[in-house]
């Protein structure tokens, strides 16, 4: 199989911009920075592939980065939107269509909490009426019955949503720069209870881009190329517990995140316990904790341990969500899943700057999950 590379990377910050300013605008820049990173120009990609949620149709992009006749895909996959487009850039070349392709993800949501139609998710209005397409619903009962299976304390939540504050401080990109302490976090306003304020991300703006490399090309544009070793997506099965499910068996069979980390770690011959720092979708802390075990990367009841002895800290053993996640960053729900990918090749080429985790890692894992309940997940080797 052809290897892929990720030679270039560009990202616009998250966070709450200008009102003139357009989530396809935002994108544009991000694209203009990964070329850049590249060192090449949108005439030589040969194939693009772009994500947004919101905020129009990304082949639209052609219209300010060059009318070029590149093929163009659109992908929407909910929060899993931008893993799905990296792994379709990267097939693209893999397939022999082109040796350089780009994938962006780009969105601007509205203040307030992520709005869905019950429709598009297959439901009747009944299901909205009720108050069940209101995601923090879904976060806390899912939280709840997590921690109590587990013998996990409620405090869990605040210290991961602390240690997030801490990394967005050290994140120029970040929405969320100012640290808060476990204390704060707890004593603020509960939303759905075990989840307090500053235990949700924030639905929010931004961009991200990255341009791939035929791997027998990426040395002759990046000094550090960073290897897609592998990618894989799943959606759900029988028996999952996801966001906008209406109902749950007695059994509950495993989330479709358990299925693409097991397929990732299968196609690229890593094994879990390989990974020197990792990217984990944390749309709530709760989120972060119980993607950990979904992903191989602890055992299940195994996270209190681990964030208490500050494992999973910067310079722990299996750093997570070392620019803040979620909870800093907020989610453009397009964006979110490159902006982990970014993250991690910056921390493997030694290019993260204040948060640059100690003994530069070689090995990296990112994950993604999205409604109703498909996961994308990459393992990234320098």
């Amino acid at each position: 199989m052809t290897e892929v590379a990720i030679v270039g990377v560009g990202l616009h910050p998250f966070g709450r911009h200008d009102a003139a300013l357009t989530g396809m605008a935002m994108g544009a820049q991000a694209c203009r920075l990964a070329l850049a990173d590249a060192g090449v120009s949108w005439g030589d990609i040969g194939y693009a592939v772009g994500g947004s949620n919101v905020s129009g149709k990304p082949d639209t992009l052609v219209g300010v980065l060059g009318l070029t006749g590149v093929p163009f895909v659109n992908v929407r996959n909910g929060c899993a939107t931008a893993g799905v487009a990296l792994a379709t850039a990267a097939n693209a070349i893999r397939a022999g269509e082109t040796d350089l392709a780009l994938a962006v993800g780009f969105d601007k949501h509205a203040r307030g909490a992520f709005a869905a139609n019950p429709a598009d998710y297959g439901h009747g209005d009944w299901y909205g009426e009720t108050g069940l397409m209101v995601t923090t619903q879904f976060f806390a009962m899912k939280d709840r019955r997590y921690l109590h299976t587990h013998g996990l304390k409620d405090r869990l939540l605040a210290q991961v949503a602390a240690k997030a504050f801490r990394c967005g401080e050290l994140n120029p990109a970040a929405w969320r720069r100012t640290a808060l302490s476990e204390d704060e976090i707890m004593r603020a306003r509960v939303i759905n209870p075990p989840l307090t304020q500053y235990m949700l991300c924030s639905p929010s703006e931004g961009a991200a881009a990255v341009v791939l490399a035929r791997a027998d090309r990426a040395a002759d544009l990046c000094e550090r190329p960073v290897r897609l070793a592998a990618v894989a997506k799943r959606t759900r099965r029988f028996g999952s517990f996801e966001v906008f499910a209406p109902w749950l068996p007695p059994e509950a069979g495993p989330s479709p995140s358990v299925d693409a980390a097991r397929a990732v770690f299968a196609a690229s011959g890593v094994s879990p316990l390989d990974v020197q720092v990792a990217q984990l979708q944390d749309t709530d802390s709760g989120a972060e904790i119980y993607h950990m075990a979904e992903t191989g990367l602890c055992e299940d009841g195994e996270q209190q341990s681990l964030i208490d002895a500050g494992e999973t800290a910067p310079g722990g053993r299996l750093p997570v969500n070392t620019d803040g996640g979620c909870l800093a960053n907020g989610e453009p729900v397009g964006a979110s899943g490159l902006r982990q990918v970014i993250e991690v090749v910056l921390q493997l080429q030694g290019r993260a700057g204040a948060r640059q985790v100690p003994r530069t890692p070689r090995v990296g894992f990112t994950h993604v999950y999205g409604a109703p309940g498909i996961s994308a997940c990459t393992v990234l080797t320098s």
